[in-house]
């Protein structure tokens, strides 16, 4: 009985000292991209909660077997709450508008939802240096001495899959905006006629 006290006990720390590790991280140390930063100190809160444990008799009652299941519990809790804290908040669109509409007072007049993306959440975010500033760091596009965006041989094959997963894999009866449709399985298949953005 013990052993499981001590095993629940120490759970219920883990996600404590990720979430200390992920604050002292973003306070002292420069982030190139939020997700690999919360990773990166989940990562580093998974060692110490290892050299902690290590440090009671309580754990020496644990087999090897049982010692790399409870840390592989820690590291998926750190991954899950590097995922679905600190990454969807900086993402996250959804959240944006219920900011921005606590920002205006509680209420934002449907008709003007695109003039508040279109001029005001692309701006505030810096929407489009953050998205290019991640797509450089994680190596999926380059950007050529003109100032083209190419995507890499990674970059292909990313986009490659994230189009078979969104063809096979999205709901074709989704609720949007009040009515069912497959409209996000393909969201090319109705493009507007588009200048020429391609590199010359």
């Amino acid at each position: 009985m013990k052993k499981l006290w001590f095993a629940l006990l120490s759970l219920l720390a883990y996600p404590l000292l990720a979430a200390l590790s992920y604050l002292l991280y973003i306070r002292l140390l420069a982030v190139d991209v939020v997700l690999y930063a919360a990773l990166a100190a989940a990562a580093v809160a998974l060692v110490l909660q290892a050299l902690l444990l290590y440090c009671f008799p309580a754990w020496r009652a644990f087999s090897s077997l049982e010692k790399c299941q409870h840390l592989l519990v820690c590291a998926l809790m750190g991954y899950t709450l590097a995922l679905s804290v600190p990454t969807v908040i900086d993402r996250s669109l959804s959240f944006y508008i219920l900011e921005k509409l606590q920002q205006r007072g509680g209420g934002i007049a449907r008709s003007q939802m695109d003039l508040v993306f279109k001029d005001e959440y692309m701006r505030e975010h810096r929407l489009i240096d953050i998205r290019l500033t991640e797509q450089l760091v994680s190596g999926t596009i380059r950007i050529d001495h003109q100032g083209c965006v190419l995507l890499t041989p990674r970059g292909e094959r990313l986009a490659h899959f994230s189009r078979l997963f969104r063809h096979y894999a999205l709901p074709r009866q989704r609720l949007i905006a009040g009515s069912y449709s497959a409209d996000l399985v393909d969201p090319f298949a109705h493009s507007q006629a588009a200048p020429d953005y391609r590199c010359h």
